[in-house]
């Protein structure tokens, strides 16, 4: 299995590489369409290969992705917590309990019925 994934891996820096070599020329970026800027006053352009641009979009989508889901799953999440905070503080009612209920048994007996 750790071949299959490192075979994975390796086609997919080939196929990586292929786009960055085969997209290498030099694509200028605007902050704002060209009457907008003049009309703000904010002339921000950046020169980078094109390649760049499409791994930073990949990127930037791959991020959003995982913290839209990180936020979607929240309500999910807190509510296992709460869960895991009910079962706790059962069991150490449980055990209150029948540490109370053991309490004038023999010991050799509260131990056999912990145990079952």
């Amino acid at each position: 299995m750790r071949y299959i994934r490192y075979a994975f891996l390796a086609a997919v820096a080939i196929v990586l590489i292929a786009v960055a070599l085969a997209n290498r020329g030099m694509v200028t970026l605007q902050l704002l369409p060209t009457d907008l800027s003049e009309l703000l006053g904010l002339q921000r352009t950046l020169s980078l290969p094109l390649f760049l641009v499409i791994f930073g979009g990949i990127v930037v989508g791959l991020v959003l992705g995982f913290v839209w889901e990180w936020l979607r799953e929240h309500k999910h999440r807190a509510e296992a917590a709460q869960k895991d905070r009910e079962v706790k503080r059962l069991e150490r009612e449980l055990k209150r309990t029948q540490s109370e209920r053991d309490k004038d048994k023999d010991e050799v007996l509260a131990i056999l019925d912990q145990a079952s």
